[in-house]
């Protein structure tokens, strides 16, 4: 193990009631004395946030975390964790609501356990970025500021319309004892709230792949599938079904929170509109900043922009201040 990279992988029995029969996995990265920064990705994140040499497997933010990336690991520690969900009951339904509160306090015990007062910064992308609001209003003095990408204060009505289906969908299949099926299925149309019409009208022809004598297949119908099916092979229902409740849940007060904080609003975002991020920075109660990412892709942009968020995080990272 080098200086430069050194990692840590470990479960943390977390305390609260709620979520007793659960642990907090997580991974850190990085030179052993410097800096933190937690980065928290949507509900599908892992801990594994980067690909190091000593875990070679794709982690799901390679684009942005890495030696010499944005967030540079030879500069900083990097720790990720595996969200809290609240268990599992025999139906296959969660056993306990999980908040973005809950998650909040757990990775403050992680950092507890790990000897750290005070977070360089928190950088959270969608539920990581309700997460990482929740733990500013919670433990201003633990984080140094806050960088949250396409994360509103509380959930949209249109986007718990479109999860509330989703949820509904997966609590069908477990009635049917398809809830494998049903989670691929919830997955696809969740696909179509991450990305925008515009990038599948560029990607996809709209004629028909294939036609039967009653049906007919289409390309933007075996891409969702496909997705669909590589969702449903490494999560559960009740770990969905907890986390996409847990982000409807999600409020906190944005006069409350006083840690430097940039808001970063992806274009063409259907699940956290523009105008929505507009209102979170104009609340907040510290100093803060609203930063636009141009991009076709809509909520998924922290995912496929990442010389377009690079330069962003770069800057914040480096600056004495977000204003």
């Amino acid at each position: 193990m080098t200086a430069a990279i050194a990692r840590q992988h470990h479960e943390l029995r977390p305390s609260t009631r709620r979520s007793l029969e659960r642990t907090v996995g997580y991974e850190i990265i990085g030179p052993p004395r410097a800096p933190v920064i937690i980065a928290l990705g949507g509900i599908s994140a892992t801990r594994h946030v980067a690909t190091t040499g000593h875990d070679p497997t794709p982690g799901w933010w390679d684009s942005t975390v890495g030696a010499g990336q944005a967030v540079d690991t030879t500069k900083y520690r990097v720790l990720g964790v595996d969200f809290l969900d609240g268990g599992r009951r025999p139906d296959g339904r969660p056993r306990h609501v999980v908040t973005t509160h809950d998650q909040a306090a757990a990775i403050a015990r992680v950092l507890d356990t790990l000897g750290v007062s005070r977070a360089h910064a928190f950088i959270g992308a969608s539920y990581g970025g309700m997460v990482g609001l929740a733990f500013a209003q919670r433990y201003p003095e633990r984080v140094d500021r806050l960088i949250a990408i396409s994360a509103p204060h509380e959930a949209h009505p249109m986007s718990t319309a479109l999860r509330s289906l989703q949820r509904r969908i997966v609590q069908l299949g477990l009635d049917a004892d398809r809830g494998g099926d049903a989670l691929a299925i919830a997955r696809g149309l969740a696909m179509t709230t991450y990305r925008t019409a515009r990038e599948f009208a560029r990607r996809f022809d709209s004629a028909a792949e294939t036609i039967t004598e009653n049906d007919a297949t289409f390309p933007v119908e075996s891409y969702l599938e496909h997705q669909g099916e590589q969702f449903a092979a490494r999560w559960s229902a009740e770990r969905f079904l907890a986390l996409s409740l847990s982000g409807d849940l999600h409020r906190v007060e944005p006069e409350s929170i006083r840690t430097p904080t940039v808001v970063i609003a992806a274009e063409g975002d259907v699940i956290v509109p523009v105008e929505q991020l507009e209102s979170l920075a104009a609340r907040l109660g510290g100093p803060r900043r609203l930063v636009h990412l141009p991009s076709s892709h809509g909520h998924d942009a922290f995912l496929t922009e990442p010389r377009r968020l690079g330069r962003i995080l770069r800057l914040i990272l480096s600056s004495e201040n977000v204003s």
